[in-house]
């Protein structure tokens, strides 16, 4: 998963026909789009294969045994799937689980009937049974894959995986392309994984955070760079619920992406990368390093709880005496750009959880059928529900909203990026699209979009916990009824 090359298993064999038709009707929107952006649809896919099993992995390093997990392609994390943009995917996922499962395919602007929520997009896949995923590349960046169906406990147990676009005409520059998929793990003495999953405390409060964080499903020591090297370092936060804020010690990234999507090339905020659950960045970071030397990365996002994650170890040979001097700035995807002053606003409010006054109402039936956190006065309790907005479709519409909980929810909204405008009212500097918006306690956060992509869409907190706990609703993207 360290290398710019494709992982991708062989192509997948024929699927039954009734998964072809409705795969080949359902991509004329992607299409459109690539078409607008001068990008040539590809007439024929590329074929996967992500197969859910039991599986076991080398959590914890030796002398711990290897850790019982659910895997893709018998790998934690799955199988990198890598392909340019403007190609056409077709992935057969098949269940061997003991439960149903879906996969959702995260920022990745796909067709309604391609998202991979149960019950609102897709009937759940059920064991023994297989569903063809059949979608364009339309945007370059850095996303993944993960079920949907009770993700709280799937995507814990090892099921999800890295899904790279490749830009139509590659960036100069750049000597290698790595991928990092962080991830952590609620480890038991024997190196098995916890099986506490969905209890209360985590569900009002921080959600699951692990014990053991590994890089590409490992716990590592270093990884190995060159002097005068420039990397792409595309980080991907797999975890339910953990914030990572990394600190490259002796080294000066910069940010090119965030969650998929190009941004002028800067510096991170106080020199930490922090990525909530779900989010992504792409690093540009040049090797200044003396061979030999080693550098530590470190995740201080929680302060009393800072840890060493890795070392950037140089090898004793350097590539060249000095980095390059050009670098990229990444080519814009084709996203329809807001009309901030002509747009509708809508408010949306978070609310519940841990310390709020809720807990001291709850009762057992109320857990387990959620209740604990909730968007605009409404829990959840499963992904079929009323749309709690309704977005005319093709038009600019600003999402006014407001955390009025004492935790961090990273919030998504599936089928679409969105221009994040202000926080606290203060104007961000960038207006960066994104997918996912980590909001902290008592924040307010005004996005921005264009509802181009038809039909009813998750959104959602992306701790994993939380949403499975009520904090997720419906956003239905719609023709304009109201017009005449």
């Amino acid at each position: 998963m360290q290398s710019s090359r494709s992982r991708s298993t062989p192509p997948a064999s024929s699927p039954p026909a009734a998964f072809t038709r409705r795969t080949m009707l359902a991509g004329g929107g992607a299409a459109a789009l690539l078409s607008a952006a001068g990008l040539p649809a590809r007439a024929e896919p590329r074929g996967f294969r992500l197969r859910a099993a039991p599986a076991t992995a080398r959590l914890a390093p030796v002398p711990y045994p290897e850790t019982a997990v659910w895997a893709f392609e018998g790998r934690v994390p799955g199988p990198e799937i890598r392909v340019r943009q403007g190609e056409r995917l077709r992935i057969l996922v098949e269940n061997a689980l003991a439960e149903d499962t879906t996969v959702h395919w995260h920022g990745m602007r796909v067709p309604n009937a391609m998202d991979g929520v149960p019950g609102l997009t897709q009937r759940p896949i059920a064991p023994g049974q297989s569903f063809v995923y059949e979608f364009e590349a339309v945007d370059a960046g850095t996303f993944w894959y993960h079920p949907h169906q009770r993700g709280f406990e799937q995507v814990d147990r090892g099921l999800a995986g890295p899904l790279i676009v490749e830009e139509a005409e590659p960036p100069v520059g750049i000597d290698r392309d790595l991928t990092w998929v962080l991830d952590d793990w609620r480890l038991l003495a024997d190196a098995s994984i916890s099986p506490d999953f969905g209890n209360m405390h985590d569900a009002a409060m921080m959600g699951r955070i692990g014990n053991s964080v590994t890089v590409n499903g490992a716990v590592r020591e270093s990884v190995e760079v060159r002097a005068g090297e420039r990397v792409r370092l595309r980080l991907i936060n797999a975890a339910n619920a953990r914030i990572f804020g990394l600190r490259f010690e002796g080294h000066a990234p910069l940010v090119v992406a965030l969650d998929g999507q190009p941004v002028a090339p800067h510096a991170p905020e106080g020199g930490m990368v922090v990525l909530g659950p779900a989010m992504r960045a792409d690093l540009l970071i040049d090797m200044t390093g003396k061979p030999g030397a080693r550098f530590r990365v470190v995740d201080g996002f929680y302060q009393r709880s800072a840890y060493r994650l890795l070392d950037l170890a140089y090898a004793d040979a350097p590539l060249r005496d000095r980095v390059p001097d050009t670098g990229p700035n990444l080519p814009a995807n084709p996203l329809a750009e807001p009309d901030v002053a002509a747009a509708e606003r809508h408010s949306v409010a978070f609310a519940g959880g841990g310390m709020s006054g809720m807990m001291g109402r709850m009762t057992s039936p109320g857990m387990r059928h959620g209740g604990i956190w909730t968007i605009n006065g409404v829990a959840a309790t499963g992904h079929v529900m009323a749309p709690m907005l309704t977005l005319a479709q093709g038009r600019s519409h600003v999402l006014a909203m407001t955390n009025d909980t004492a935790f961090h929810h990273p919030i998504h909204l599936h089928g679409h990026s969105f221009r994040v405008l202000s926080r606290n009212g203060v104007p961000t500097r960038r207006r960066e699209w994104q997918d996912t918006v980590l909001m902290s306690p008592r924040e307010r956060v005004e996005i921005a979009l264009v509802a181009d992509n038809p039909g009813d869409w998750m959104f959602h907190c992306h701790i994993l916990e939380h949403m499975a706990a009520g904090m997720m609703g419906v956003i239905r993207v719609a023709p304009d009824t109201k017009k005449t």
